[in-house]
Parts: C-alpha cells; sequence; structure tokens
C-alpha cells in the first residue's frame, strides 16, 4: 500500500491519539514526539488578529538552524526570558523535551532531532500557514519585524527585490527596518515608494529623523480598522544602525530610541481612536521589555532583531501600572508569531499568543510562492549549488561566543591572509549545516553575507585588541538594557581571554593571550577581519576567502568552538556546556 505524505502524518497522528508508541519511527532514543499538523489548527479568539514574523534574514527556502547554548543574562534580566536557554527555557515555558517545539527553540539534542524532524521555514511553507490562519481571522494584520531583505547571495545579488516580492505575495501590511538600511538609503526608499506604497504595506519608524533638521524620515504609525476595532500599529526601527553598521550608508539618517517621542505617538494613536496600540519593533528583546516599562498605553510590543524564540507572551507591568505584552518571534522563517486579542469599547480585553514552527514537512508549499522562489534562484543554482566541502560535525554560529562555523571563518582568513590573529563579527544569522552534508556555495553565502563584507588584513596593539573586546562586550552584557546594540561577541581566533559578563566597562576582559603567550598590551599583532563599519573597502569579500579555503580542505573536522573562561556564571540559566 503506498501512503501520500499527508495519509502519513494523518496516520501518525492517530496512531499516537489511539497510545501506540512511535519509537520505530521517531529514533532509536524512544523521546521523539512525532510531528503533527494539529498544531496549526488554532480555534479563533477574539476580533483582532496580529500575524507576525521577524529576522528571516532572506532566507526564501527551509533551512537547519540551531539555537544558541550560550545566552548569559546580566543584571534583573538574569534567569528570565530571553536569556534562557535549553531545558531551563523548557521549564519556564512548561514545554516538556522532546517534542517539536522543544526542538524548534532549543539546542538539545540537535542533529538528531533536526534530522527527525526536518529543515524549517521557507516562504511557500510559511505562505500556507499565513492563509491557513487568515482563512479564520478576516482584516488580519501581518506584521514583518525587519531583518529581511538581507541575509542570502540572491538578496545581495538583486539588491533584495526577491524579498521585496516575497513580501507582496505573502501579504505583509506592515514592516520595520535594520539590515535593509545597509542597502542605502536611496534603495530604501526606491522600495518604499515604488513596491510598499502602491501595494498598500507601511514602512514605519518612529525613531528616524534626518540628520540636520530633525523631521521624520517615515511614517512614525499607521492606524488600520479591524472588524470595526480602530488599532494603531507604530514602527521602531533597530534605533542603533547608524553605529551597528555603516552611517555613510545613510549619511542623512539619524537613529535612536526615543522614548519621549514615542510616548507622543502612542497618545497621538489614543487620541484618534485607537483601541489597541501595537508596537512592531527591532529592538531587541531585553530593551522591548525596558521600553514596555518605561511607555504607557501600549498593548503588545511584538519584537525582533535578537533572534530570540519565545513560545509565550511576556507581561510587563507598564508605567500607567497596566499590563504590556511583549512577544519575540524568532528568525529565519523558522516561527510565526500569532496574536489574538479580544477588544471591547474600553480596550483589550483578553488574549491569546501562540508561536507556530514553521514545520516545512508539514506544510504544503504555496505554488505561487515556490513559483517565485525558484524563479529568483534560478539564474544562480550552479554557483550556489557548489559544494566546497563536507563537514563531519554540525555547523552553526548562533551563541554567546563562539560557533563551530565561526571557527571555519576565523581559520580562513589566519591562513589565507597570514594573520596571527582573525576577529570575526558576533551575527547572529546564518544558516546550520548537519554532519557528513556537504557545504555548499549557498550556505557559506548565508554565513558572510553584506553589503560590506571586504576582508582587511592590519596590525592591531594589544592594547587595541583588549579595547574592542572591551567594546563588544559592553554592548552585550551592559546591565541596562538601553546600551543593548544586539549580536554576540566579536569571533576570536588565536586570542583567548577570561570574560566577567557582569563586571563594568573596561574591567569585563583579563588574562589575554595570543598563541599561547600573555599578550603585550604595546606589541602590534597582524590581525584579519571583516565587515569594516567606518569606511568602504576595495578588496576580497569574505565569502570568496572561505570557500577557496574549503576547497582546499575538502573536509572540514569540526571540534568544539573556543569558549573564553566564564567567571561569575556559576548557576546562570542561559548556559548549558
Amino acid at each position: 500500500m503506498n501512503l501520500t505524505r499527508r495519509e502519513f502524518l494523518q496516520a501518525m497522528a492517530v496512531a499516537s491519539a489511539a497510545g501506540f508508541s512511535m519509537n520505530a519511527w521517531a529514533g532509536e532514543k524512544g523521546s521523539w514526539k512525532p510531528l503533527s499538523s494539529e498544531m496549526y489548527d488554532i480555534p479563533k479568539f477574539g476580533n483582532v488578529s496580529f500575524m507576525h514574523y521577524t529576522d528571516c534574514h532572506a532566507q526564501l527556502k527551509p533551512i537547519y538552524f540551531r539555537e544558541p547554548n550560550v545566552n548569559i543574562g546580566v543584571g534583573d534580566m538574569k534567569g528570565k526570558p530571553p536569556v534562557l536557554v535549553g531545558n531551563e527555557l523548557l521549564e519556564w515555558f512548561g514545554i516538556k523535551p522532546g517534542t517539536p517545539m522543544a526542538h524548534a527553540i532549543t539546542h538539545l539534542d540537535y542533529v538528531d532531532a533536526a534530522e527527525k524532524y526536518g529543515r524549517m521555514g521557507g516562504f511557500s511553507h510559511l505562505s500556507t500557514l499565513v492563509k491557513k490562519l487568515r482563512a479564520d481571522r478576516p482584516n488580519s494584520l501581518m506584521l514583518d519585524g525587519g531583518d529581511t531583505w538581507h541575509g542570502s547571495a540572491v538578496s545581495l545579488w538583486d539588491d533584495g527585490q526577491d524579498m521585496v516580492d516575497a513580501q507582496k505575495l505573502l501579504g505583509v501590511d506592515i514592516m520595520v527596518g535594520h539590515w535593509e538600511f545597509t542597502f542605502g538609503d536611496d534603495r530604501v526608499m526606491e522600495i518604499v515608494e515604488n513596491d510598499f506604497k502602491p501595494n498598500g504595506i507601511d514602512f514605519l519608524a518612529q525613531n528616524i529623523e534626518d540628520r540636520d533638521w530633525g523631521d521624520p524620515v517615515f511614517e512614525p504609525y499607521t492606524i488600520r480598522e479591524m472588524n470595526g476595532v480602530p488599532v494603531a500599529v507604530i514602527g521602531q526601527a533597530f534605533p542603533y544602525t547608524s553605529v551597528a553598521n555603516p552611517s555613510y550608508m545613510f549619511p542623512d539618517w539619524s537613529f535612536g530610541i526615543r522614548d519621549e517621542h514615542m510616548q507622543r505617538m502612542i497618545n497621538e494613536c489614543r487620541e484618534k481612536g485607537a483601541k489597541v496600540v501595537a508596537i512592531l519593533s527591532h529592538n531587541g528583546m531585553v530593551t522591548d521589555m525596558e521600553m514596555a516599562r518605561n511607555l504607557e498605553g501600549v498593548d503588545v510590543i511584538m519584537g525582533g532583531h535578537t533572534h530570540d524564540p519565545i513560545p509565550g507572551a511576556v507581561e510587563i507591568e507598564n508605567a500607567g501600572g497596566d499590563i504590556t505584552l511583549v512577544t519575540n518571534a524568532g528568525s529565519n522563517g523558522k516561527f510565526l508569531g500569532l496574536l489574538d486579542l479580544d477588544v471591547g469599547e474600553s480596550g483589550v480585553r483578553d488574549y491569546k499568543f501562540h508561536m507556530l514552527p514553521v514545520f516545512s514537512n508539514l506544510l504544503d508549499a504555496d505554488p505561487e510562492m515556490e513559483e517565485h522562489v525558484k524563479k529568483v534562484h534560478e539564474p544562480y543554482q550552479d554557483k550556489l549549488n557548489e559544494e566546497l566541502a563536507v563537514t563531519d560535525g554540525v555547523l552553526y554560529r548562533r551563541g554567546n561566543f563562539n560557533g563551530t562555523f565561526d571557527e571555519v571563518i576565523l581559520d580562513a582568513l589566519r591562513e589565507k591572509l597570514d594573520a596571527e590573529v582573525a576577529l570575526s563579527p558576533g551575527f547572529r544569522w546564518g544558516v546550520s549545516v548537519l554532519p557528513g552534508q556537504p557545504i555548499t556555495f549557498e550556505e557559506v553565502m548565508s554565513q558572510t553575507v553584506t553589503t560590506y563584507s571586504e576582508v582587511q588584513r592590519n596590525e592591531m596593539t594589544g592594547e587595541q585588541l583588549k579595547n574592542t573586546l572591551e567594546d563588544v562586550a559592553n554592548s552585550i552584557f551592559n546591565q541596562n538594557p538601553y546600551h543593548h546594540r544586539g549580536g554576540d561577541m566579536v569571533r576570536t581566533g588565536g586570542i583567548k581571554y577570561t570574560i566577567d559578563p557582569h563586571e563594568s566597562m573596561g574591567s569585563r576582559i583579563s588574562d589575554l593571550e595570543i598563541n599561547g603567550e600573555p599578550i603585550d598590551m604595546d606589541k602590534n599583532y597582524v590581525v584579519a577581519g571583516w565587515a569594516n563599519v567606518h569606511e568602504p573597502l576595495d578588496s576580497e569579500p569574505v565569502w570568496e576567502l572561505v570557500a577557496d579555503y574549503l576547497r582546499e580542505k575538502g573536509t572540514v573536522e569540526v571540534s568544539k568552538p573556543y569558549l573564553p573562561k566564564l567567571k561569575n556564571v556559576e548557576g546562570d540559566p542561559g548556559l548549558e556546556i
């Protein structure tokens, strides 16, 4: 008897409901729970609905992406979402280990679970889920949290148009930005004027101003009517874009958090009759939670930037003594957040929130979106599909410190540029590769692609190297949430150090060594790196260097990635090593 995939999954769901053991199908460990499409059968609730995805980083096709096992919290943030990993994260939200959701949001048993549950995300499968949910939720709003046009080879080569067209097919209503701005201000405005406005898509940012005159660059908010309910959405772009990314790409724009202006926009929306006020944010979740405390009149902040897969809405008491919900929908198209609100004359009365993992094995590909994905990839297929090497272990990036894919990049930089030290940005994007799989050129691009990825080789003193580490650590482990710039610690090759995340600026980093010798603060060291934010470089892009390195190696032997010596982190629930 031959079963279709749909019939097979239905049979598995029936067998599971009847109590039959799934071990023979699910794997030798015996703890894996079967996938079931029933997870997407979400009963309609209330009269206002938001769907939200964020930080997809131009991943149109299904991917593997391993979540972190190191995500340390400091100050009041320690021990709370989003700085929880693994079993602690599952326990906080009451999720059973070995379930599909446990795999989606943690690093636990990653390789085994990934092989059993398959790839996640993909816009064709996301589109199917969006259409399914929208069928029961008329006039719902589809929110895009930004970092959408950037992150793949194709999006780089066609200036993000592949993603813009995918957004239109997906039915995006409202968007905010971050990496989008690194295509340059002219390109951003071209898309807003020629692609978004004619299709009724709002690109919002209350916190971007003209640098000279203080005028708003984008509309700060929009008010839409949803089933008779006036709903306001205010946009919050990444506030540190001009610090974390090259400001010469948008020289006339000024960024910031701008709480006072945000409060004025909230009040203005309420005065115009909004019964619901939502902020679509790219602050990062820790910053969103602090913003929720500082403002009043906000019902929900739906956020992104820090790639946190948080399966519940966090309730924050705001400045007005009411509750503001804060949510985050992960990254790479792995999840779709669904927030249903019951809204009456006096405002929000109740809510239900679901963060739905997008398992590509469970959701049929939407034909129209699938045709688009194939069309935009077709001109580049030969280059993208080149198999550069094979990995004998899982390659990943995400985590506060070095990941295994970072080690590949660092080794390539040191070897190809003949450097004593290599530094690589702690970006949180970049797909994972499972053991035994070929590393393709497309996957290397997903780890390294920006509009300023050129490599550089220069000299830095020991003191400059220490200051670099201190500066990045201060933006990650600062006890003030408004001083967080997102991302993870700069990745290091050839240099070792001790870090105390709970110390202050200038005192977190100690015991530095280069090639086994104590660092000399006055000595010059040859340092290789990439992604210079200060000025454009005329040199080789890092992906070409890494690709050449992998072609020469043939096989990547993966070992445990470098972890600095950690101080004062005993018992931290954001640490599982």
